[in-house]
């Protein structure tokens, strides 16, 4: 059976914090707050596939009340939530991801963030999509406050 999930998440950008996008680690003046590694890309691939399995969000498997949440790697998320779709007979069959950011320009990172995703999904290559868009000046991410990505999957799970 296939079935299509959606994520979305947002962080806060601040002085002293590292940006992680899609695993990948970008140079950039300001990094995401959070309270694991702030990586708001891959968050988002990981509440696409939770919501396309009907298993609720990332705040159900991993919440921040937790203390081994705490500066964790979000590629960890993304192999448990992988092994979560495994265990149900699943298997992702592709995924879009959109990350909105004003800066740094992200096109230089796009490729390594695809092979990030995959690796850590354990899927082809073929089957991540990866694009960076601006919002031109508008709200808290074109005033470079923050970083917004969506995402989305198509996955096939075994029939309930």
């Amino acid at each position: 059976m296939l079935r299509i999930g959606e994520g979305y998440d947002v962080h806060t950008l601040v002085d002293g914090r590292p940006l992680r996008l899609a695993c990948v680690e970008v140079p950039a003046g300001r990094g995401s707050l959070g309270h694991s590694d702030g990586d708001a890309a891959a968050h988002a691939v990981c509440d696409a596939i939770l919501g396309a399995m009907a298993l609720g969000d990332m705040g159900a498997h991993f919440p921040s009340s937790e203390q081994r949440w705490k500066d964790a790697d979000s590629s960890v998320f993304l192999r448990e939530v992988a092994a979560m779709l495994a265990g149900r007979g699943g298997r992702l069959v592709n995924l879009d991801l959109t990350v909105v950011l004003e800066e740094p320009r992200l096109s230089p990172h796009l490729q390594a963030m695809r092979e990030a995703l995959a690796a850590a999904l354990g899927c082809d290559l073929g089957a991540v999509s990866v694009k960076a868009k601006s919002s031109d000046g508008v709200g808290p991410v074109g005033r470079g406050d923050a970083v917004e990505a969506r995402a989305v999957v198509l996955v096939e799970v075994a029939p309930d």
